[in-house]
């Protein structure tokens, strides 16, 4: 029997995006939070490296969100909110 080739390359290094929705913001933290990884990582709401900003969801409170990415919508939905983005 012989062998197929491998295909194509695998990155060993790779880092992929975490999607984090608003909706889960709005319901772990308070009003006036500073929203980092960190901060997502220490709640248990992110395992990773890199941290993006989704938009499922309503959003009612107010906060800085530091991520690494936000989708337009979700950064739409925070600034409308009273709240501002910030890419690390």
């Amino acid at each position: 029997i012989r062998r197929m080739p491998k295909r194509g390359f695998k990155n060993p290094n790779r880092c992929p995006f975490f999607g984090v929705n608003v909706a889960t913001l709005d319901k772990f933290f308070e009003s006036g939070t500073e929203v980092t990884p960190e901060l997502l990582a220490e709640k248990g709401l992110f395992t990773g490296c890199r941290v993006k900003i989704l938009a499922t969801g309503e959003i009612t409170k107010a906060f800085t969100v530091k991520a690494n990415a936000f989708s337009a919508a979700a950064k739409t939905k925070i600034e409308a909110a009273g709240g501002k983005c910030e890419v690390v």
